[in-house]
């Protein structure tokens, strides 16, 4: 079935013109003249798009948009403009209109522009449907990658299947497992999140499994774990990857038992925990090297969910700072409406690679210095000429230190091992096996002997 469009113009012999190009292209053309008459139509007959004329008769283009954006959240808009409208349409755009085109236009490009708005538009039942959306109302999206990713999930998350969610770091990954849980039977239960590649070993057992008093020193009361917190509701593993091989062998148990046992007790608890776990790190390669156990990566991996990098739905970009932007000017107590259009395209085409945390980061940025409602350029270019802080997870931050504490040791010593040993004050043998796991040689470290 074709496509239908809704078409705003006062001008008749534009509004006739367009009607002919767009049929021939294979759409379903309503033509109207009007503001009013175009949301009489909108109340009988919804279409997939509307491309409407910014000077309307009886009231602007972006008081029409304003008010089919209130009604009709997901319904793309396209704004046609002359050259003497332009600051509308980029205010338009900052609002979340789809796109503007100026006047006189190419055929091609307004073509390829409302295939591009259809391609990414929500899908019809979804449409002012908040209701049925609530369960991910977190995540600002409108990628058809995004929108196949959520389906599925919404899907998964009314079984009690484990869920492994994998993803780049600052992809979101806490954010999806927050929208299974409020979508799956166990919305009303607590949702409980722990990075597990975020807390030392002996304190993490702690977390997730409790102890009772006197278990160790320091333990001057029972503790409940997170395990026996998250009871009929999703307990949420992130950086699962980076816990450690005595504490998997223990989360297998668990999962096997559907109980836990504190540390220091000697009694079981029953538990009834729906697990979901994510993870930046390869899997298969920790488990081929001897880092992560299979038998843990199967029961936990009954389902996997990919998210996309920020680089791979693009398309999101111009809705998630505009997103972001609403929230941070209540926080900065300024009033912001948008971003230039130019300063949008600047940020849709940024590499990213801390994905949406580092966006939110930028976007922070440009709100606390900015001095007029519409971000410039400027300051969005300063953003990202600012050096981005590489996101590294708890436990790749941990390694790269200690590597390159043992180098400036070494380099200290002239490669000694027993004076590095000395200084680290660590025993030979464990220094030794620490340089072998990082590759080290202290050979390397050894000045030449002067030439004669």
């Amino acid at each position: 079935m074709s496509a239908h469009i809704l078409l705003v113009d006062d001008d008749a012999d534009l509004l006739k013109l367009l009607s002919m190009r767009l049929s021939a292209a294979g759409y379903r053309v309503t033509a109207v003249e009007t503001a009013d008459a175009a949301l009489a139509r909108l109340a009988i007959e919804r279409p997939q798009l509307v491309l409407s004329d910014v000077r309307l008769p009886d009231r602007d283009g972006l008081s029409l948009f304003d008010q089919i954006r209130s009604q009709y959240r997901s319904l793309p808009v396209i704004l046609l403009t002359a050259h003497g409208t332009i600051p509308d349409a980029v205010e338009a755009t900052a609002r979340g209109v789809f796109g503007y085109l100026t006047k006189p236009f190419d055929s091609k490009v307004l073509l390829d522009k409302i295939a591009q708005a259809l391609a990414l538009s929500a899908t019809p039942d979804s449409q002012g449907d908040s209701q049925n959306n609530n369960w991910r109302a977190a995540i600002v999206s409108r990628s058809t990658r995004m929108a196949a990713l959520l389906a599925e999930a919404k899907l998964i998350a009314g079984s009690d299947a484990s869920v492994l969610i994998r993803g780049e770091s600052g992809s979101g990954k806490e954010l999806l497992a927050q929208a299974i849980h409020q979508a799956s039977p166990r919305a009303k239960a607590p949702f409980i999140a722990i990075n597990c590649g975020a807390i030392p070993e002996a304190l993490l057992e702690s977390e997730l499994f409790g102890h009772i008093k006197g278990a160790f020193t320091g333990a001057v009361a029972n503790h409940q774990g997170l395990f026996q917190a998250a009871d009929g509701g999703t307990l949420f593993l992130d950086e699962i990857g980076d816990m450690p091989l005595p504490l998997q062998v223990k989360l297998l148990r668990v999962l096997q038992e559907r109980s836990v046992r504190p540390v220091g007790s000697s009694q079981s608890v029953p538990i009834d925990v729906r697990l979901l776990s994510a993870t930046h790190r390869d899997l298969d390669a920790a488990m081929a090297d001897g880092q992560f156990r299979e038998d843990l990566y199967y029961r936990l991996n009954v389902v996997t969910l990919s998210l996309p990098s920020l680089a791979e739905r693009r398309e999101d970009i111009p809705l998630l700072v505009n997103h972001f932007l609403a929230k941070l000017s209540e926080k900065y107590q300024k009033r912001l409406n948008g971003f230039s259009p130019e300063s949008l395209e600047a940020l849709a085409t940024a590499p990213w690679p801390g994905n949406v945390r580092q966006l939110y980061n930028a976007v922070e940025q440009v709100c606390a210095l900015a001095t007029s409602p519409i971000i410039p350029l400027s300051l969005v270019q300063r953003a990202l000429r600012v050096p981005a802080v590489e996101v590294l997870s708890y436990s790749e931050a941990k390694q790269r230190f200690e590597r390159d504490y043992l180098v400036r040791l070494l380099k200290l010593t002239d490669g000694s091992v027993a004076d590095a040993a000395r200084l680290a004050e660590r025993n030979r043998t464990e220094f030794y096996r620490l340089l072998q796991k990082h590759d080290l040689t202290p050979g390397l470290f050894r000045e030449p002997p002067p030439a004669e």
